[in-house]
């Protein structure tokens, strides 16, 4: 100990380089858990439930990767202390080679495996990756000099041990940054605010629901771009930030229609964006058992849900999903200015008749304000239909004609990863609907794929997730219909392949046409083999790297 810190000594030295490099490694080491907090949005309440429920081969990983490192290196300083002992001191220090040697062979694999979404280094990120740094330096340190009491046979060999802190030392240089991170979004979100003030007359628009915002977000845009200069959110940017973002890189004085995506995953978020946004127009689209793992019940999804037809009530207007009972039940509740829009109810504000549902889009009469217009979309699906209606409303109360609107309609662009068909080489159609998560969505999904007949039918699935106690019913059920459309079914990864497969079972599907594979990449080298000429294939969600 003594000598440990005598400044005259290399040991002081030696051990400060061991915890820089050390605090480096742990860091490329950390990747995963890093990755998986950002994919929760910065919640750790999804990071531990990631730690909770995820497959144990992470955890085996660290645990073989100490237990190899800590063996290498007993044995090598039992080695030195018989064969070399004048300099065993010194020489203790070459067992950590080992843990440098294995530790590389660990990040190869981390960091070979495919990622859906890589981990973004953004501004907060970095932040919380130098908090990391430094606790792993100051840790590493602490380490080797409680190391330095024992024998020479145990020196350092606590540093070994490490990587068994990674799951903690993730989530705490998120907690110890999360202060410093809410004043650096208290600031970004005021300049937002006072940017948005600037504009009086800017027309703001919020649109929420369970699924199918972002369709009906780009619906929206298409058709008011008919008449106005429209920006929207782009993507699935439905967060404070992700809002305030836009706000600030993308609105400027030419815009007239301001259109943001808002979503959730607990009560008082919407409530949060309306703080943010200001909307006087609101659209509420269908509202399902989505997010149940974060928001507890339906009933806290309903009334989140409600906050943003709650914040337009008094001076605004604001549309909802006839045909879905919970949108049609916050409806009800309205005293605001409203209206409804349906697909089967034609005592709705807007509705539709003549539907011809195809493999290349859907056509249909609009019916509105005792007027109607036909029109056209390459959008497939009934669903897509009725996320097309939610825009009627607000597109009338903002002075669009039918005509207009109908040439908005058919203009609306197919949006990548929700139903999107594409066209392969030998004739083969890909359904992609990997962005589509929910019980509804699937339902929606099968039966366009229905729709493709004389076509071998391949699904493609994870099953569905983050859906709490329903998760293993939803899953079974999921398999039960797959087994009314498809030919040959894929399950991909082992979260919800017993329940689908009993689903399949239990309507006797025929056991030699399922397939189980491990991961996404898995299921394309198999596809290689049994793919024919003409066979059309949906891929129905995609589980993010949460569960992978």
């Amino acid at each position: 100990m003594i000598d440990f810190f005598d400044f005259n000594s290399g040991h002081f030295y030696i051990a400060v380089i061991l915890s820089f490099l050390n605090a480096m490694l742990l860091c490329f080491e950390g990747y995963k858990f890093m990755q998986i907090i950002q994919l929760n949005g910065y919640h750790l309440t999804g990071y531990f439930n990631w730690l909770k429920n995820t497959r144990e081969k992470y955890f085996i990983r660290i645990i073989m990767l100490v237990l190899l490192s800590v063996a290498a290196m007993l044995v090598t300083n039992v080695i030195f202390r018989i064969f070399a002992k004048p300099l065993q001191y010194y020489l203790s220090y070459l067992g950590l080679l080992f843990y440098f040697l294995f530790s590389g062979i660990f990040l190869k694999v981390l960091y070979d495996t495919p990622k859906k979404v890589p981990l973004k280094m953004t501004a907060r990120m970095t932040r919380s990756m130098a908090v990391f740094f430094v606790l792993s330096i100051i840790l590493t340190f602490a380490l080797i000099m409680i190391s330095s009491l024992f024998t020479q046979i145990l020196r350092y060999i606590a540093i070994a041990f490490m990587p068994l802190l990674l799951p903690l030392l993730a989530p705490l240089s998120h907690i110890i940054m999360k202060p410093v991170e809410r004043g650096i979004n208290k600031k970004f979100i005021k300049k937002a605010e006072e940017k948005l003030e600037k504009f009086p007359n800017l027309i703001k628009i919020g649109i929420t629901g369970s699924f199918g915002k972002t369709t009906i977000k780009n619906a929206l845009w298409s058709i008011l771009s008919e008449k106005y200069s429209v920006c929207k959110t782009p993507q699935n940017f439905n967060t404070p930030m992700g809002i305030t973002k836009t706000v600030l890189e993308n609105l400027t004085i030419t815009h007239q229609v301001f259109i943001a995506e808002m979503g959730a995953r607990k009560n008082g978020e919407i409530d949060e964006l309306c703080q943010i946004v200001q909307p006087t127009y609101a659209i509420v689209g269908t509202i399902g058992e989505q997010h149940l793992q974060t928001f507890g019940s339906f009933e806290n999804v309903k009334r989140t849900k409600k906050e943003l037809a709650t914040f337009v009530e008094e001076k605004g207007f604001c549309t909802f999903d006839a045909d879905n009972e919970a949108s049609n039940e916050l409806f009800s509740s309205h005293n605001g200015k409203k209206a409804r829009v349906s697909i089967k109810n034609h005592n709705a504000s807007v509705y539709a008749t003549d539907i011809k549902t195809t493999q290349s889009g859907t056509e249909f009469v609009l019916h509105a304000k005792d007027k109607k217009v036909a029109c056209s979309t390459k959008l497939l699906g009934l669903h897509n239909l009725s996320n097309i209606l939610l825009c009627v409303p607000t597109a009338l109360e903002l002075g669009l004609s039918l005509e207009e609107i109908s040439s908005g309609i058919s203009k609306i662009a197919p949006i990548e990863h929700r139903l999107q068909l594409i066209n392969a080489p030998n004739d083969i159609l890909i359904l992609d609907d990997t962005y589509n998560a929910s019980i509804d969505g699937s339902k929606w999904a099968l039966e366009v794929l229905k729709m493709f007949d004389g076509r071998r039918k391949i699904v493609i699935t994870p099953g569905l997730v983050e859906l709490g106690s329903l998760g293993r019913l939803a899953n079974y059920e999921f398999g039960e219909r797959i087994s009314e459309v498809a030919d040959i079914v894929v399950v991909v990864n082992k979260t919800n392949e017993l329940s689908i497969r009993q689903g399949l079972m239990d309507k006797k599907f025929d056991e030699s046409k399922v397939y189980f594979v491990e991961n996404t990449q898995k299921a394309q080298e198999l596809l290689k083999t049994i793919l024919k000429q003409g066979d059309i294939i949906l891929w129905e969600n995609d589980l993010p790297d949460n569960y992978t």
